[in-house]
């Protein structure tokens, strides 16, 4: 089951002064191969969580957005995520683009996105996506499919395609502020490339420093 990696190199002297301007370069390759059909949803992530005693958890999410302020995406606030979140805003998140011998890891601070934020982006969402938000209590048990999908067809009905969905109280955004961001490149012989920025808290400023793989 081992892969030899063959990709090229990464080379410290070519990083980006800003971990986010490194990673929009990498985004955009990978954004390539997605469109090439040689990698599947590159803005799929997986984010690590852990809660007040410290016990962690991990699922997949869409990035929705990034900037030099961050990565945001969005969620139930009622959802075990959001929850865990609540009580421990550290956060861990993993691009992981196999096909392309490459990850990004990130770790960082979530803070919620303004309601502004959140109403903005939950308009430009298709309908039954909206729909699905006030359906879904994300994480909480439920006795059946059947009673997901009824609660569906009713908001259907209240709100037919063309009306406008309200944005749910219990939905929105979170942006993760980096603290540290890893770029990882396969290597052959397991002697993979790591380049870890990480920021100086008294100027906000980087510095990149190489791991042993």
């Amino acid at each position: 089951m081992r892969r030899q990696y063959r990709a090229v190199g990464l080379d410290a002297a070519l990083l980006a002064a800003h971990p986010m301007d490194q990673f929009s370069r990498w985004f955009e390759d990978a954004a390539r191969a997605a469109s090439h059909g040689t990698l599947y949803e590159p803005n799929a992530m997986v984010v690590s969580t852990a809660d007040a005693a410290g016990r962690p958890s991990s699922r997949t999410v869409l990035l929705k957005r990034f900037d030099s302020r961050g990565f945001v995406f969005y969620t139930n606030y009622t959802s075990r995520k959001a929850r865990e979140l609540a009580a421990n805003p550290g956060v861990s998140l993993l691009f992981p683009w196999h096909p392309i011998a490459r990850q990004v890891v990130v770790t960082g601070t979530a803070a919620r996105t303004s309601r502004e934020e959140t109403a903005a982006y939950f308009h430009s969402r298709p309908h039954g996506s909206q729909l699905g938000a006030w359906a879904s209590a994300q994480s909480s048990v439920i006795a059946s499919r059947d009673e997901l999908d009824a609660e569906y067809v009713e908001l259907a009905a209240r709100y037919p395609e063309g009306e406008p969905v309200p944005v749910p109280p219990h939905w929105g955004g979170f942006r993760v502020v980096p603290e540290t961001v890893e770029f990882w490149q396969g290597r052959e012989n397991r002697l993979h490339d790591r380049l870890r920025y990480i920021t100086r808290p008294e100027d906000g400023s980087w510095t990149v420093e190489r791991l042993s793989p």
